[in-house]
């Protein structure tokens, strides 16, 4: 029976015979085999007798083929290993031609992260993206872990929706209407009464609103999906497709909300430090080989498990934003104007600049700033008693800035309905999620943390594109 080469490194070497199946990574002097199939960032060096192998063979080994491997595990004669294998036969399972293979990031040499994304199809066969991926598989599996063993239930809201959670209106349409000669109502418009959901629909932007009714039923529920945002942005921190995760939780009020998502985030982080060594070295000294090339004030503030580390054993310093208005404007960097976007006047919205100065230079640890002004946050924030801020929270962490978006949710149904009227949000299209303040209504509050920005911060990566299988950006659907 096949055996991985993640258990197989970790075997003693008694010179018991197995088969290994992967890619061949290096293939040197006829003789050793640089064997790869996805389990770890380590290969297995498998030894050819060259002298008793046939010549036609030996030609076929080449970088990116898929082989399988038969032969005794022993102590490994040269270092760099502790085992090897010695091959009695090798099958080829798939040939790669070595002058096809010299075109694409198959060539084992330094590729750009531009190249690999050009070939995202074959980039999770090199060292870095297969090691981001498999720590991406942690944290999916250390956020299912964590919510299950704190007794939440798992609920999935639905991707095509009528409603626009965020407000922003930056959403993809959905229709099965005949876009060239769509049906029209008696003023001229688009009649989406005929279209297939009979309204107009949309992919989420968030299942939080779904998602709140259900916490109102089980108590405390995560939602752990896919979400689009049309929002025509090329930087490297935003991409049009992603995950999301957000628990929403009745009885909880925000200081339980700030400690729910704090202590969420130190388990996932604790997890793939405990489960991810090998791949989270790899990124480390790559980003350490990376950063000697870039100007002293691009570079990485410290190295990338001691950043993991930074964020478990510091307990997150909690400011309103009021203060944090104040730390900001007499902030060096803005005093001289060093801010791209200068802090003049209690009520501005902060910026990413904003954020990492608190983090990384003012407190020197991961802060939740909480208590926004009401008129940069969304309708569905429960409103201070003071009438100008609400009880949001965000958690801003090094390098990234803000990680986690959350807050109290308002369940007083006048000032909510209060609140979607100044915003001309129609209450017949939300009549539903207002029911949750007419039957049984109580404190409730959630946050949402986009999955892909807690794996850029894990693994070190600096573009939110190399953290997803295959990215959507604007102008860019491929693959």
């Amino acid at each position: 029976m096949r055996k991985t080469i993640v258990h197989i490194l970790k075997e003693e070497p008694k010179g018991h015979e197995l088969t290994v199946k992967g890619w061949v990574r290096s293939f040197r002097a006829n003789r050793f085999i640089a064997l790869n199939d996805g389990s770890t960032i380590n290969n297995l060096q498998c030894v050819v007798d060259f002298e008793n192998t046939d010549p036609e063979l030996l030609n076929r080994i080449t970088v990116g083929a898929a082989i399988a491997v038969i032969g005794n595990l022993v102590e490994s004669q040269g270092g760099g290993q502790a085992v090897e294998v010695e091959v009695k036969a090798v099958k080829v399972l798939g040939d790669a031609d070595p002058e096809e293979v010299k075109k694409t990031i198959l060539q084992p040499k330094r590729h750009t992260l531009e190249k690999l994304r050009e070939q995202a199809h074959l980039r999770v066969r090199t060292n870095t993206f297969g090691a981001v991926m498999r720590l991406r598989s942690q944290l999916s599996f250390a956020v299912h872990q964590y919510f299950q063993k704190e007794g939440f239930y798992y609920v999935n809201t639905p991707i095509v929706t009528g409603s626009d959670a965020e407000g922003a209106g930056e959403m993809f349409k959905v229709t099965a209407l005949d876009m060239k000669n769509p049906p029209k109502d008696e003023d001229g418009n688009i009649d989406y009464k005929k279209d297939f959901f009979g309204k107009e629909t949309n992919l989420t932007v968030s299942g939080q609103l779904e998602g709140e009714t259900y916490a109102m039923g089980l108590g405390q529920i995560y939602t752990f999906g896919p979400t689009f945002r049309a929002e025509n942005s090329n930087t490297s921190r935003h991409l049009a497709e992603f995950w999301m995760i957000e628990p929403e939780v009745a009885f909880c009020d925000l200081d339980m909300n700030m400690d729910l998502a704090e202590d969420f985030i130190k388990y996932v982080i604790q997890f793939v430090m405990d489960n991810g060594q090998d791949d989270l070295e790899f990124l480390e000294n790559r980003l350490i080989q990376e950063d000697k090339s870039k100007p002293e004030a691009e570079r990485a503030l410290m190295p990338l498990r001691e950043k993991l580390k930074f964020v478990l054993e510091n307990n997150f310093k909690r400011v309103s934003y009021t203060e944090a208005i104040e730390i900001l404007k007499n902030s060096k960097p803005n005093k001289k104007k060093k801010f791209k976007y200068p802090i003049e006047e209690w009520g501005a919205d902060l910026q990413s600049e904003h954020e990492r100065f608190l983090v990384e230079k003012h407190f020197k640890c991961p802060v939740i700033l909480f208590d926004y002004p009401a008129n940069i946050k969304a309708f569905y924030m429960r409103l201070n008693e003071d009438g100008k801020t609400v009880r949001a929270m965000d958690i801003l962490f090094p390098g990234i800035g803000e990680i986690v978006g959350g807050s109290q949710r308002e369940e007083r149904l006048e000032v909510l309905q209060e609140k979607m009227a100044a915003l001309d949000i129609p209450e017949e299209e939300l009549w539903w999620y207002l029911d949750t303040r007419r039957f049984g209504s109580c404190v409730h509050s959630g946050f949402g943390l986009g999955f892909e920005r807690l794996v850029l911060f894990a693994t070190g990566m600096t573009n939110i594109r190399d953290v997803i299988p295959y990215p959507r950006f604007p102008q860019n659907a491929e693959f």
